[in-house]
Order: structure tokens, then C-alpha cells, then sequence
């Protein structure tokens, strides 16, 4: 029996060590790679000063998750809170906060790139769901943050736990958006807005990042296993086969699909698509369509 205890102390020590190594390994491979500076000088577009534009970058703001992470009011929201993973806060975009020092290169790089004023990548900021917009809604968008009024808030320090840079070394979390977007590539400007295919594939960029690049669904990366899988978002049995875009639009509305089922809105972000309009729902009804059926999670 003393054996087997010392056996198993032994076990044990070896299993601690290798977990100290495995942090330490993943604490300084993840602090090397958000060290990174990238030079990035980005073209702002014409930023309009109508009050149409500004509406359209509000409604832009609200749709494409912006305010889901930078608050209401864009003063600045902490979206996680975990301490094995991490605690992450959208920046104060007002001028009453960090958005009054911006200038709108900043802005762009952001957008964009998914880069900060001092060259380093941001956290968790979905650069690659926006690095496409076309010049006319980024300048609208711009519109729309000039216009903000100042809120006097500062949002809490973000910080990476031991859990999401082991997630992030092991390629498992998108961490850092600047070394996911392509900042050579050269954009054109979007289709012509319409309940077209084409528009809804320029819209779904903002669903990529929990539906997948192929719209399959299925475990979201970087998620705890207990999170709900995302829907099937193509044509196969277990995606959206059998819905109407009736069916759709209630459950971007609504958060309720067909035969009266709840959705998880904890997960599935309602509060962000109630604000699609009947013409944006259109579109993505449309593009959805027109995806090659999969099986739920692949690809």
C-alpha cells in the first residue's frame, strides 16, 4: 500500500509539472504573439455628415454586433467575464472615453484590421467579419460615431486567463483578429443592397463566426463544451430545409423557430438581428438558400 501511495504521489507531482509547463509555455508563446506590432496605415473613406448617413451607421452599428460589445450607447460593455478564460470589454467609443482620442485611421485600423493605435492586435475585436465592408458603410459608420454623445465610463482591463491563451497557442480561439485578416487584400465594393443572394452573402460575414465559413454550424471554436451547437444554416435535413423566410425572419425577430421552438437567445444574439430589416432578412434567406447542403459541422 505505501508503494501505491508513493507511486501515486509521484504520478501526481509529474502531472502538476507538466501543467506548470504546459502555462508557462502557453503564457509566453501567447504574450510574444499579442506583443506583435503591425504597421498599418489604412485609406479612410468619404465620411458623410447627413443625418441619413448617420442612421444608416447606427443601424450598421447595431446589426453587425458593434453595440452587442461596445454597449448601447457605445460607452463601453464587458461581453466576458471569466477568469479561467478571460475578461474582455469593448472600448468606450465616445468621446467621453478611448473614442475621443481616436482619430479615424484608428477607427479603420480597427475595423479593418483588427489593430490598435500602438500597432498591436486587438482582442477578440471580429476584424475578419468587417475587414469587407464596402467604403460607403464604413463611412457611414464613421458618421455615426462622430455623432455619439460622450459617456463617462471606463470599462475593466481586459486579460487573458491561463485557459484562453492555452486555447489560443492551441489554435483553438481566435484571439487576435490581426493575424487572421488579410491586410493586403484589395476590396470592392459591395452589391447593390436588395433581398438578393448576393447581398446576403455581404451581410453573413457576421454570422461566419459562430455558423462557420461554410454556414454548417455545429461546436462554436473556443467555446465551452457545454455551449449549445450553432444551427445548420444550409439546405441539408438538419439545417434550414423546411423553413420559409416567414420562418426566419421570426427567429431573428423573435428568437422562436418553426413549430414554436425557443431559441437560446443567451447564445443566439436576437438582440443583434431584431434589428435586420425585412429586406436584409430577405437577402439572407436568400444567400442561405443558395448554399450546397452539408451535415451539421461540416464545414
Amino acid at each position: 500500500m505505501r508503494k501505491a501511495w508513493k507511486w501515486l504521489g509521484r504520478l501526481a507531482a509529474g502531472v502538476l509539472v507538466l501543467l506548470v509547463v504546459v502555462l508557462l509555455s502557453a503564457y509566453g508563446l501567447s504574450e510574444r504573439r499579442m506583443a506583435k506590432v503591425y504597421r498599418i496605415d489604412p485609406p479612410v473613406p468619404a465620411v458623410p455628415t447627413d443625418a441619413a448617413a448617420v442612421e444608416r451607421g447606427s443601424h450598421l452599428a447595431a446589426i453587425r454586433g458593434c453595440k452587442d460589445c461596445h454597449g448601447a450607447d457605445l460607452g463601453g460593455a464587458t461581453f466576458i467575464d471569466d477568469p479561467l478564460f478571460a475578461r474582455l470589454s469593448g472600448t468606450n467609443l465616445t468621446p467621453g472615453g478611448a473614442g475621443g482620442k481616436l482619430t479615424d485611421v484608428d477607427r479603420v485600423r480597427a475595423i479593418r484590421h483588427g489593430v490598435a493605435p500602438d500597432g498591436r492586435s486587438l482582442l477578440f475585436m471580429p476584424a475578419q467579419e468587417f475587414s469587407h465592408l464596402g467604403d460607403q458603410d464604413l463611412g457611414d459608420l464613421l458618421a455615426y460615431l462622430h455623432s455619439v454623445p460622450a459617456v463617462e465610463r471606463t470599462p475593466p482591463a481586459n486579460r487573458v486567463g491561463p485557459l484562453g491563451r492555452v486555447l489560443f497557442v492551441a489554435g483553438k480561439v481566435p484571439l487576435l483578429p490581426a493575424e487572421i485578416v488579410d491586410h493586403a487584400v484589395q476590396r470592392s465594393e459591395p452589391p447593390v443592397a436588395g433581398p438578393t443572394a448576393a447581398y446576403g452573402a455581404y451581410l453573413a460575414t457576421a454570422c461566419a463566426g459562430c455558423h462557420g465559413k461554410g454556414f454548417s454550424g455545429g461546436h462554436i471554436p473556443g467555446t465551452p463544451p457545454d455551449w449549445p451547437d450553432a444551427a445548420n444554416l444550409t439546405s441539408d435535413p438538419s439545417g434550414l430545409v423546411n423553413w420559409s423566410e416567414a420562418d426566419l425572419k421570426k427567429a431573428l425577430r423573435d428568437g422562436v423557430a418553426p413549430g414554436g421552438r425557443a431559441l437560446k437567445t443567451d447564445y443566439m444574439p436576437v438582440r443583434v438581428t431584431r434589428f435586420l430589416t425585412d429586406e436584409e432578412v430577405g437577402a439572407l434567406y436568400a444567400y442561405f438558400r443558395s448554399l450546397p447542403a452539408k451535415p451539421r459541422g461540416q464545414g
